[in-house]
C-alpha cells in the first residue's frame, strides 16, 4: 500500500512527523531536532509533535534510554501504531489519573507484568527496591491493526520493554495445541494468577541471565558434577 506523503499539510504534523521517520529516516536510524525543524520550517513545536508519537506505541530513543546518542540525536527504533491511518491518529490522554493507576495496578495483581516483582522489594543481587509504575503497551488486535492499553511494570522493566509489541493471538494459538490436562493446568496458573516454580525452574531462569562465561562455568560444572 502507498503511503500519503509526509509533505502533506492536511495530515497535522504529528502524522507527517509519522511518515517522515518511516519513509526518510528509517528504522534504526539517528536523527536530530535540527534536522525536524529543517523538514517543517516554520512548524511551532514540531519536536514536541515527535514526541507524541511515543504515546502511539512508536519507540524514539534519546541518550537516556541509548548511551550512543549525543545530546542533541535521536534513534528511531521502531514504529507503532500507523496515525496517518483513518481513526488512529487520534492522540490519546498523555496524563494517566490516579484512579486509572489504581485500577491497572489492582487488575495486575500489584506487582510487575514483566519480572514479577512486588512494590518494595529488592532486585536480586543489588540493594535497589522495585517501584511500580503504570506503561502504555501496543497489543496486536485480532484482523490487524494495534492499539495502545495499560499495563503495571517496575521502573526497571518500564525501561527495559519499551518497543515490545504484546500479541494475544499467539498465545491463544498455542492454548489451542495444548492437550486437555495442559490447558486445565493453564487454566488453574490463570485463576490464581501465579504459578509456583521449582528449584530447577528457578536455577534455570537465573542461569539464562547469566553472562556467556559464567553461563561456560555453570556447563563446565554439571559437566564435572557427573
Amino acid at each position: 500500500m502507498t503511503l500519503p506523503s509526509y509533505e502533506d499539510v492536511k495530515l497535522g504534523t504529528m502524522k507527517r512527523a509519522a511518515l517522515w521517520l518511516v519513509t526518510v529516516v528509517g528504522e534504526g536510524n539517528v536523527f536530530t531536532k535540527e534536522d525536524v525543524k529543517a523538514v517543517f520550517p516554520g512548524v511551532s513545536q514540531a519536536d514536541r509533535r515527535v514526541r507524541d508519537l511515543r504515546d502511539h506505541g512508536w519507540q524514539i530513543d534519546t541518550n537516556r534510554e541509548d548511551a550512543s546518542l549525543g545530546q542533541h540525536e535521536q534513534r528511531f527504533v521502531r514504529q507503532g501504531v500507523p496515525v496517518w491511518e483513518p481513526g488512529k491518529g487520534t492522540r490519546p490522554s498523555t496524563t494517566i489519573t490516579q484512579t486509572q493507576r489504581r485500577e491497572v495496578l489492582a487488575k495486575d495483581g500489584h506487582f510487575c507484568r514483566s519480572c514479577g516483582i512486588a512494590p518494595g522489594e529488592i532486585y536480586a543481587g543489588t540493594y535497589e527496591s522495585a517501584q511500580l509504575d503504570i506503561a502504555r503497551r501496543v497489543v496486536r488486535q485480532p484482523g490487524g491493526g494495534e492499539a495502545v492499553e495499560l499495563v503495571a511494570e517496575c521502573n526497571r522493566c518500564r525501561v527495559g520493554g519499551r518497543g515490545l509489541t504484546a500479541d494475544p493471538e499467539t498465545v491463544l494459538a498455542g492454548v489451542r495445541e495444548l492437550s486437555g490436562l495442559e490447558r486445565r493446568m493453564l487454566a488453574g496458573w490463570i485463576d490464581q494468577d501465579k504459578r509456583e516454580f521449582s528449584r530447577v525452574e528457578q536455577i534455570w531462569a537465573e542461569f539464562r541471565t547469566l553472562p556467556e562465561e559464567s553461563r561456560t562455568r555453570i556447563r563446565k560444572a554439571l559437566t564435572s558434577d557427573d
